[in-house]
């Protein structure tokens, strides 16, 4: 395995070496190394600020902080590239929603530290996202989180939180460099940090290691994203990933309906309505009122369809309820109607642990309790 891991290694140097160089002037042969290669690619033509705040390049300790990200990141090929495809779907609308809100453009460079903007990214501390919300804080930023949403991985409703979460920490420290700190570590332990160091500059606090990497990590992300090509990334426009293109419609019940039905009325898949509302945790939307993103295009039509496949479904659903009987379990339930276990539980939004009744209904789509349902079977009666 030693040997796969070093040839990997030798690959990643090969091709930041060649890019590199075949990006800027072409070195003299004896100077064409991977090592003069990635000497080059650290050069820094120009000061460098976040949010329009200077960073002390000039202070070698500094210099090494964001040398050691930018290795990081220019090792890891196939990140910077994903973070550049995808940067061309969301960072057209992270750009207009700071602008709005008045607020630097370099913080959208934020997402890339945070997740590499992936939707469904979560940390060992419980933060999810593309903008890796802890549960308290998005909740205290209006953002519905329970077992059925979790707004935390709607793109749209996220951004607009982490806009407001970073304007009260710009606020609270006067600095979006500590602002951003704070977004990372918490308001909380930066604050104390300040008070006990009696210092309330970022480079010169000492912080725990993740955020002492944090401002650099995305120091790294901007700068490789805003010349791209200098680094040997040379990406076409039919490279990138298309920006989302979605129309919008809205839900309204008083139960749960399953997103195979609004797939359905959109003329699309369950994997399509999944992927584009991945704020959506389980195979039902709950009851009350949401607005679910469908395909671009398929909003003509979409309510008269969905009413009418609404209505299908809940007389249909009528013909398959079965009366939980005294000894019944879920797996002589599913053996009896040839149905898996877990089709069950899906169906009737059945969590593990849960304790079936006698005399509750279930739900089983399965084409043999019509037929038992006609027997005179008093356990297999409709509601």
């Amino acid at each position: 395995m030693k040997y796969i891991y070093g040839f990997m290694a030798i690959f990643s140097a090969f091709f930041l070496f060649t890019t590199v160089a075949g990006a800027q002037q072409t070195l003299p042969k004896a100077e064409q190394s991977t090592g003069q290669a990635l000497i080059e690619a650290l050069k820094i033509d120009q000061p460098l600020t976040f949010c329009k705040e200077t960073v002390p390049l000039n202070e070698a300790e500094i210099k090494e902080r964001l040398e050691r990200e930018l290795l990081y990141a220019l090792d890891n090929n196939d990140s910077v590239i994903l973070w550049l495809k995808r940067a061309n779907r969301y960072f057209s609308h992270i750009e207009k929603v700071l602008q709005k809100n008045s607020l630097p453009d370099d913080l959208k460079y934020i997402t890339i530290a945070e997740s590499s903007l992936k939707p469904l990214a979560t940390s060992n501390k419980g933060a999810v996202g593309y903008w890796q919300f802890i549960e308290g804080t998005g909740t205290k930023y209006g953002m519905q989180i329970n077992p059925d949403i979790d707004e935390r991985r709607n793109f749209f409703t996220s951004t607009e939180a982490a806009v407001a979460y970073l304007k009260d920490l710009y606020a609270l420290f006067g600095s979006w460099t500590l602002a951003a700190a704070a977004y990372n570590m918490g308001e909380e332990g930066l604050k104390t940090e300040i008070l006990v160091q009696k210092v309330n500059n970022y480079y010169q606090l000492y912080l725990p290691q993740e955020t002492q990497r944090y401002i650099f990590r995305i120091l790294a992300a901007k700068i490789i994203m805003s010349n791209p090509e200098k680094y040997g990334y040379f990406l076409s426009r039919k490279d990138l990933y298309a920006p989302l293109q979605f129309d919008e419609v809205e839900i309204s019940g008083n139960q749960p309906v399953p997103i195979s039905l609004v797939a359905e009325a959109a003329r699309t898949y369950f994997k399509v309505i999944k992927d584009i509302n991945p704020h959506l945790r389980n195979y039902y939307i709950p009851a009350g009122k949401y607005r679910i993103f469908i395909p671009q295009g398929a909003a003509a039509g979409f309510t008269e369809r969905y009413d009418k496949l609404l209505q299908q479904w809940m007389a249909e659903k009528k013909d398959y309820v079965y009366t939980i009987k005294k000894g019944d379990n879920l797996s002589n339930i599913s053996a009896r109607f040839d149905v898996p276990v877990k089709a069950i539980m899906i169906w009737n939004g059945i969590v593990n642990g849960r304790k079936l009744i006698p005399g509750d209904k279930l739900v089983i789509f399965s084409k043999n309790l019509p037929a038992e349902t006609n027997t005179g079977d008093p356990a297999l009666k409709r509601p």
